[in-house]
């Protein structure tokens, strides 16, 4: 098949935050890669293109997941018993340092590969570690995924084990000068570098300053990790005395977005002048509610983010999250929303399930381009449902299967296909 057809099926998405558009037993067209409409009849004019007829399916745009340490996947339901820096310590930190190992790093990031190939995720921003080499082999097996990704080799020359940090400033962007290098080399069409200091705590500002200007040449994104948990909090404010604030670390040496499009995962505990900053520099906030219930860290005000005109998204983050199910992360966003308006703030409004869907989609898409929607001229990232292995008593609505579908983590058995940019991948 080429790239201009049709899907039939049952199509939703949700042009809007808060809004379903549901159109049954109809027909999705993609003309050259992206979405030409959706329509009840063929048009005359596309009637000799081939049809795929998913029947009785549902079909929603892919998702994107703006958040997910690919190395943490080994232990991915393991360790949730501790705060996040005891975490860091205690599990991140001893699996990641296992990735100087080729042979290793090839085995465990092919396992990652393969499970983000067979999930309902067709777009995501990835962590790596601070190894060149294992980093690129990620690359290399994110690319024959046919996902389109970021990879991010991670950079941090402090407050580390010995055996994962890097020597200083100048070792750490060298290794990074290296990783960019070695992508160029390779030909990607669907992955990219990204500029990834870990976090404040582990980057001198020797480090960030080197990545500022790394970044600034290469024209690259940048994703790192924001207000997660109050002790971390604390940390950032003892070592970097002259910031206002957590944000305003990365925003001294030009890594919080303005002209390069970022990501920062959590922000749970942002401040009011945060919060602003991230809204004026156009910051994309990637929830990740998984992660913040099992290592302790809250619930982020993310109603609050939305009604500020704030750029939001959905991650997973394995294995501070225990799964890379995109439709967990949905219903965990609505779940800890309710949780928020009841025992926090009853003017923060939850989530609905719709809410969750836009994020997943269209939210998180955006950090792409035009992604996530089936409106026209958006790239077309595509899920085929089959839920016929979860039947019920009576007939149901589409929009009452698709919400079992997501509670019910249908995703999980009930994927027919994927399409990335028209492809069919899945």
């Amino acid at each position: 098949m080429d790239n201009n057809f049709f899907l039939k099926g049952n199509i939703c998405h949700t042009p809007q935050l808060g809004k379903i558009e549901i159109y049954e037993n109809s027909y999705l067209l993609c003309l050259d890669g992206k979405s030409g409409g959706i329509f009840h009849e063929i048009p005359q004019q596309f009637a000799n293109l081939p049809i795929k007829d998913y029947q009785d399916c549902l079909i929603i745009p892919g998702l994107s997941d703006l958040h997910i340490h690919a190395p943490q996947f080994a232990f991915r339901g393991i360790g949730s018993d501790c705060e996040l820096l005891d975490w860091l310590y205690k599990y991140a930190y001893p699996e990641e340092s296992k990735y100087s190992d080729p042979e290793y790093a090839q085995k465990a990031y092919s396992m990652f590969a393969d499970a983000l190939g067979k999930s309902a995720t067709t777009r995501a921003v990835i962590f790596a570690t601070a190894h060149v080499e294992a980093s690129l082999k990620l690359m290399d097996l994110m690319e024959k995924t046919g996902i389109v990704s970021y990879v991010g080799k991670v950079s941090m020359d402090r407050d580390a084990p010995e055996n994962l940090v890097e020597a200083d400033a100048k070792t750490a962007a060298d290794a990074l000068l290296s990783f960019i290098s070695g992508t160029s080399q390779r030909s990607y069409k669907n992955t990219y570098p990204i500029v990834t200091p870990r976090f404040i705590p582990s980057c001198t500002e020797k480090l960030l300053t080197r990545l500022s200007e790394i970044q600034k040449k290469y024209s690259l994104p940048i994703q790192s990790h924001l207000s997660e948990n109050r002790g971390e909090v604390e940390l950032v404010k003892s070592l970097m005395p002259s910031s206002a604030f957590y944000g305003d670390a990365y925003n001294r040496f030009g890594l919080f977005g303005g002209d390069a499009p970022t990501v920062m995962a959590h922000c749970v505990h942002s401040s009011d002048e945060e919060i602003q900053l991230m809204k004026d520099n156009g910051v994309w906030v990637a929830h990740c509610p998984d992660c913040n219930m099992n290592v302790a860290s809250g619930i982020a005000p993310i109603r609050k983010y939305l009604n500020k005109g704030l750029r939001v998204g959905l991650g997973t983050d394995v294995a501070g999250g225990h799964t890379e199910s995109m439709f967990r992360a949905v219903v965990a966003a609505v779940q800890v929303s309710k949780i928020y308006w009841n025992l926090v703030d009853p003017k923060c409004e939850p989530l609905s399930l719709v809410d969750g869907i836009y994020l997943a989609t269209k939210g998180g898409g955006s950090f792409f381009g035009k992604v996530g929607s089936f409106e026209d001229g958006y790239e077309f990232d595509a899920v085929v449902l089959d839920d016929s292995s979860s039947p019920h008593p009576q007939p149901l609505t589409v929009y009452e299967r698709l919400q079992r579908s997501f509670y019910l983590g249908l995703d999980r058995t009930g994927i027919k296909a994927k399409y990335v940019q028209g492809r069919t991948v899945c």
